[in-house]
């Protein structure tokens, strides 16, 4: 991504991040057993336009392919761009949402994961070390460090612990479009990589699953699951790196 050079430019993305971050705690609140995909998706979109914000997802193309719906909802091995429909959620259910907005012509993109009703301990060791690598993911977000610093902390925060790794799918940096460059890979080497300025807004979201790294894209050309079936979890936060640190613009105080 170019980086942002105005004061007015954060604080724009600071608004659209405090925004979308918002719709998560909305989101969190309601999602639960016997609600279909599709009315978390109505959901969404209500409380994005509410905020005065424009869903980033709905109708985004790649290729001949465009999007149909304003959350992207990913449950077990689904691993993430799945499309809401009438299926209905379950107590054990791990479920992914995905989802960002526009606004003031700026994008905040963020996922977390939630297991429903009465899960394994798999699952709840899953969702608690994807959310954990985000979080060592975002501290190497800084002035003078490199992408492969994100991802290298990324991936030695879970292989200990016998996870896999989506490797063909990444972050990315965002700012005036949805998905802008360097992109942002959930493994790497330290000192590798783009060098990371301030100014610049990535998208750093961790994607981990129980089983192999594999992945393979359904015929619906969105829905990624892993190629073993094992399930799979997903945490995003768009951070900007400023002087100071990283700086997490999806997150509520």
């Amino acid at each position: 991504m170019i980086p942002l050079k105005e004061p007015w430019e954060l604080t724009v993305m600071r608004s659209a991040g405090g925004r979308l971050a918002e719709v998560v705690a909305r989101l969190r609140e309601v999602v639960a057993v016997d609600m279909t995909t599709l009315e978390l998706d109505r959901l969404t979109e209500e409380a994005i336009l509410a905020r005065g914000a424009k869903p980033a997802f709905k109708g985004y193309k790649v290729g001949r392919a465009v999007f149909p719906s304003s959350l992207c909802v990913s449950v077990n091995e689904q691993v993430v761009h799945g499309i809401p429909s009438k299926r209905r959620l379950k107590s054990g259910d791990v479920v992914s949402l995905d989802f960002g907005l526009v606004y003031g012509g700026y994008f905040a993109d963020t996922a977390f994961t939630v297991v429903l009703g009465t899960g394994d301990a798999d699952a709840a060791r899953l969702v608690a070390a994807t959310e954990d690598a985000l979080r060592l993911g975002i501290a190497q977000a800084r002035v003078g460090a490199r992408v492969g610093d994100i991802g290298h902390a990324i991936e030695m925060s879970v292989r200990p612990q016998g996870m896999g790794v989506v490797t063909q799918m990444v972050g990315h940096g965002i700012g005036r479009k949805l998905h802008e460059p360097p992109s942002v890979p959930n493994y790497g080497k330290r000192g590798t990589g783009d060098l990371l300025k301030a100014g610049m807004v990535l998208a750093v979201e961790p994607m981990i699953t129980l089983g192999s790294d594999d992945t393979k894209i359904l015929s619906d050309q969105w829905t990624v699951v892993t190629s073993d079936n094992s399930r799979s979890a997903h945490f995003e936060h768009t951070v900007a790196i400023t002087p100071a640190g990283p700086e997490i613009l999806t997150r509520l105080d």
